[in-house]
């Protein structure tokens, strides 16, 4: 056992600068021929938080102080997640001419992906300061928790791209199926709305099998309450976290000596 793992490490090191260079593709690619390049990381969840502050702030606005932090705070880490796992998902049959002709760790590829979009997430945290003093929202000592909660949305964003690589892989609709799973996932998850707001048995479901419910919640807590998360938020996001991570990396590697009959 320890001797695989020795195996497994020295392969990451010997591939490590090609992750690096897969991420900075990956960033470079999608604001090629950009006009504003990487400032589109900033404006566009602003462009975002405005429309949707204008729709929903009428129908919330007596129930959520300051709507436009709330807003942005359930957006920033849910398009991270939403991003990561639908470009991971893809991550693997969009190298397989790649694949094909030379021998590459095929997890580099999954994990460029949730890296390059952590890295984007990190960018587009520019907007949020900003709507933060465009509110006179108090910035509060408990934001220095945020790369903590950063890193839980990576890690288990992490996992479901490797559990949705695989089965891509073997199923080539699993793209469609899992645009509706992320669609309803969305609209169950407290982005634009008090949970407060929901019959209580649909508040418990929503609190016990919603990961981003703590990832979101936690994040509430430190920008708009001034408080640490609750120790059922920090824990349950670790676990659903390594959760996540434990599953997805078990069947990528159950199943990657698999793929090059399906690709």
């Amino acid at each position: 056992m320890g001797n695989k793992w020795k195996v497994r490490f020295h392969t990451f090191h010997k591939y490590s600068a090609l992750l690096q260079e897969l991420v900075k593709r990956d960033i470079k690619l999608k604001y090629r021929r950009s006009v504003l390049g990487y400032l589109w990381s900033v404006l566009n969840p602003l462009l975002i938080m405005i429309v949707l502050t204008v729709v929903f702030s009428s129908m919330f606005q007596k129930n959520i102080e300051n709507y436009p932090v709330y807003l942005l705070t359930g957006r920033v880490l849910f398009d991270f997640m939403r991003n990561a796992t639908q470009s991971g998902l893809k991550s693997v049959t969009n190298n397989a001419a790649l694949l094909k002709k030379t021998y590459i760790p095929k997890y580099i590829f999954t994990l460029s992906k949730a890296t390059s979009t952590m890295v984007d997430t990190v960018f587009s945290l520019g907007a949020f300061f900003i709507v933060m003093i465009a509110t006179r929202t108090t910035f509060h000592w408990t934001l220095v928790y945020l790369p903590v909660i950063i890193l839980q949305v990576y890690v288990f964003s992490l996992g479901v791209s490797f559990l949705l690589a695989a089965l891509q892989v073997m199923f080539h609709d699993m793209e469609y199926i899992y645009h509706a799973i992320i669609t309803a996932w969305m609209y169950m998850t407290p982005l634009f709305y008090p949970l407060e707001n929901l019959p209580n048995l649909l508040q418990l479901i929503i609190k016990s099998v919603n990961p981003m419910y703590y990832y979101v919640a936690s994040f509430r807590d430190i920008t708009l309450a001034g408080n640490m998360p609750g120790i059922r938020l920090i824990i349950g996001g670790w676990l659903w976290g390594f959760a996540a991570l434990a599953i997805g990396v078990f069947v990528f590697q159950k199943k990657k000596d698999q793929f090059i009959l399906y690709l």
